[in-house]
């Protein structure tokens, strides 16, 4: 089992900036692949980024590509999302989850999650 719990959100304007972090206790952090979701309600949970168990390699949704950049601290067992420009669209419950294979990108692949942190931006 690993348990994550992500922190980080809040309230921000257009054009402004948030860092998430998921921190992850249980089995060895090291072991897995990382992703962070998002859920508007009524909505498919959608795919944000995902880095490798290394933090070799990383891939993004199209929409965050060039904004938001993922990150890892395997001494510290954390996961990080920044999030820079932005914009009324990016406003969701933000998941972090973990998953023992690289490359994936849908919620079905993913094995761990956590509870979630909201980020909403104001325009």
């Amino acid at each position: 089992q690993v348990q994550l719990v992500e922190s980080g959100g809040g309230l921000v304007q257009t054009g402004g900036s948030l860092k998430l972090s998921c921190a992850a206790s249980g089995r060895p952090f090291s072991m897995y692949t990382m992703g962070w979701f998002r859920q508007n309600p009524g909505k498919e949970r959608e795919f944000v980024a995902a880095i490798s168990d290394s933090g070799g390699r990383s891939y993004y949704a199209d929409s965050v590509k060039g904004r938001f950049t993922i990150a890892r601290d395997n001494a510290k067992n954390t996961v990080y999302l920044q999030m820079n420009s932005l914009k009324a669209e990016d406003t969701a419950v933000y998941y972090c989850a973990a998953d023992r294979s690289f490359g994936n990108s849908h919620e079905r692949e993913y094995d761990y999650w956590g509870q979630g942190t909201q980020v909403t931006v104001s325009s």
